[in-house]
């Protein structure tokens, strides 16, 4: 707990060389690119056509929410699994892209992960405005609940830093661990209700319904779902809620202590 809190005042102390940092590595990834920040929307958006053409205009899958074209329902549900993921690949790498800070003794290697966190943050805002603004061509009326975003968003942020920390400390040592971690996400999309609505297994297998809720995201797509289409708050699944952040909070500290574990033998090794 005291690593934790001192991490929080370190962030506080340096919040503007992190802010610093964060918007060089947003800038540096479009680098000496001809389109620049233009392929920062094109492979996301592609996906989307892509499930849209497939599952609406080919299975012509019934809309799981009445009056609410398939689309409209999969992006709210696709953004944040875009923004977990990104995160998460970044973060995993981190140490080894930033190594020359890695070996300054007087560098707090533990905001590295939170800088590529804020660059994220930084692409996710784009896309998040690309929802509203594809909410509001289909007719849908602004709602108080849309500000939720900002809290759920910040529920994957924990979740994503909490597992990114174990993911970069072990990858250090473990180069494989990168190449685990996109195996799992492109597999872990599957296990959450983004592409899928979760009655479709009501009546041929009920119990695949409480193995999905276990997954910690299905909080995070069912929580955008909620404050951009139905209007729901996020008390109003107290159960969900509590059992998200028990296990978010289990994760993170348990991703802090294995890279505190490891933080002193980084720099031999990179």
């Amino acid at each position: 707990m005291k690593y934790v809190l001192s991490l929080i005042k370190e962030m506080i102390k340096k919040r503007k060389l992190i802010w610093d940092l964060s918007k060089a590595d947003f800038r540096k990834r479009f680098v000496g690119s001809y389109f620049g920040i233009v392929w920062m929307f094109v492979q996301p958006i592609v996906t989307v056509l892509i499930y849209f053409f497939i599952f609406q205009v080919g299975f012509k899958n019934v809309p799981p929410i009445p009056g609410v074209p398939y689309v409209l329902w999969l992006v709210p549900g696709i953004v944040p699994w875009f923004f977990f993921s990104e995160v998460l690949n970044t973060v995993t790498n981190c140490l080894q892209e930033y190594h020359y800070l890695v070996k300054k003794v007087v560098f707090q290697v533990e905001i590295l992960p939170i800088i590529k966190l804020i660059s994220c943050l930084m692409v996710h805002g784009f896309f998040v405005g690309i929802m509203i603004v594809m909410a509001l061509c289909y007719g849908r009326m602004p709602m108080i609940t849309w500000l939720q975003i900002i809290y759920y968003t910040l529920a994957a942020s924990v979740l994503s830093l909490g597992i990114g920390y174990f993911t970069c400390a072990v990858n250090v040592f473990f180069k494989d661990m990168a190449q685990i971690v996109s195996i799992c996400l492109q597999f872990g999309m599957w296990l959450v209700p983004i592409m899928y609505h979760e009655s479709l297994f009501t009546d041929k297998a009920p119990w695949v319904l409480p193995v999905l809720k276990m997954n910690p995201f299905y909080y995070i797509v069912v929580g955008y779902r909620d404050s951009i289409l139905e209007g729901n708050w996020f008390w109003e699944r107290p159960t969900l809620t509590a059992y998200y952040w028990i296990f978010t909070a289990i994760v993170f500290i348990i991703g802090l202590k294995v890279f505190k574990r490891l933080r002193p033998h980084f720099s031999d090794v990179l």
